[in-house]
């Protein structure tokens, strides 16, 4: 017997069985979970219903990432999960899907902000000599542009959640797309309000293992 996404063996609310009025169809079938795990890009491409495709990645290593507030996105390495509300397994397994926190590389956005805005997104945990390189890197910029970045410095705030994990390197983000039927893990960057949610999630899980 194949996997199958029909309701027809469901229980009703009160625990009776339905009696089968049809056996299982093609238009039906389910297959195996992706389960895709972290490691080097690998895809398979699966026939499906009226010859289309879909792309089953069993390892990713990367996705696009974007930064909602900053109206941005950059491709990034994916450094772990982090978190999953379904089942802690997934977490320890490194199972990428859709809804699951995981931390990515802060350095593409990091790069992003310090070319955008002229000035380093934290100082704290920088060489001088790295600070004085993004202000060497802003003054060779023409009279115009350099106009422009100060326009742009005047709305320039970062969220001192956000500048922690930068200061860290890592930011917490969720994946959005389904990776076992698109074969990506894009997805965005966790601010705000549901930053703060996930970060007293993850501060509970430690509490309670520990």
């Amino acid at each position: 017997m194949g996997i199958s996404r029909s309701s027809r063996d469901k229980r009703s609310a009160t625990g009776a069985a339905p009696s089968p009025y049809r056996k299982k169809r093609q238009h039906e079938a389910g297959r195996q979970p992706a389960m895709t795990k972290l490691g080097a890009r690998r895809i398979h491409p699966v026939r499906t219903r009226g010859g289309n495709l879909k792309h089953r990645a069993l390892r990713l290593e990367s996705g696009n990432y974007a930064w909602g507030s900053e109206h941005t996105t950059r491709k990034t390495r994916i450094i772990g999960v982090v978190y999953n509300a379904t089942n802690n397994e997934l977490v320890r397994t490194n199972t990428l899907v859709k809804g699951c926190v995981v931390q990515i590389d802060a350095a593409p956005f990091r790069q992003w902000y310090e070319a955008h805005y002229g000035q380093a997104v934290v100082k704290k945990g920088r060489s001088k000599e790295a600070l004085a390189a993004v202000t060497e890197e802003a003054d060779k910029k023409s009279n115009h542009v350099k106009r422009t970045i100060a326009e742009r410095q005047k709305e320039a705030k970062v969220d001192p959640l956000l500048e922690s994990q930068f200061a860290a390197g890592r930011l917490y983000a969720v994946i959005s797309s389904r990776p076992g039927q698109s074969g990506r893990a894009d997805g965005y960057i966790l601010e705000g309000k549901e930053l703060e949610f996930y970060i007293r999630r993850l501060r509970a899980g430690k509490a309670k293992h520990a």
